[in-house]
């Protein structure tokens, strides 16, 4: 599936995302040619998604980070994607995921202070449909968050 050449590309993008392709070709030992037409074909078989800028929401003022674990009540069978369609409309909401077990989705809500949270909680969160069950875990520090794969 990927060659050696294709590893070092990676292996490097994923440590300076920022890099030009003529950068990255030189790390990797190739020229800009190879290099941008093997980030063509990866793009292309979908190993890579997208290159994307990382935000550190606690240096725009956001300092409050809950993740909050939903059961829905499945009882309608609408219930996720009537849940999922309104949870996207909540701006403060910046991850959602769905699960097979007890849990059924996690959101990932960011406020500038509690204040601003018990407000979104409130107002947004609890109005969401079709919930059953919430456990809410508050981010006190990210050890480690790496995407990046042994490769």
């Amino acid at each position: 599936m990927l060659d050696d050449t294709d590893r070092r590309l990676l292996r490097h993008m994923l440590a300076d995302p920022a890099l030009s392709t003529a950068d990255l070709a030189e790390r990797a030992g190739v020229t800009t040619a190879t290099c941008w037409r093997r980030l063509e074909k990866l793009t292309e078989r979908g190993v890579i998604g997208a290159r994307q800028a990382v935000i550190d929401w606690r240096r725009l003022g956001y300092e409050v980070e809950v993740s909050l674990r939903f059961t829905l009540d499945k009882t309608d069978p609408r219930a996720f994607d009537e849940f999922l369609e309104a949870a996207r409309e909540v701006p403060e909401v910046i991850g959602i995921e769905t699960f097979l077990g007890r849990v059924d989705v996690r959101l990932n809500v960011i406020a500038r202070d509690m204040k601003q949270y018990q407000e979104v909680y409130r107002r947004r969160i609890l109005t969401l449909p079709h919930i059953a069950d919430i456990e809410a875990l508050m981010l006190i520090a990210t050890i480690k968050d790496a995407e990046a794969l042994p490769l």
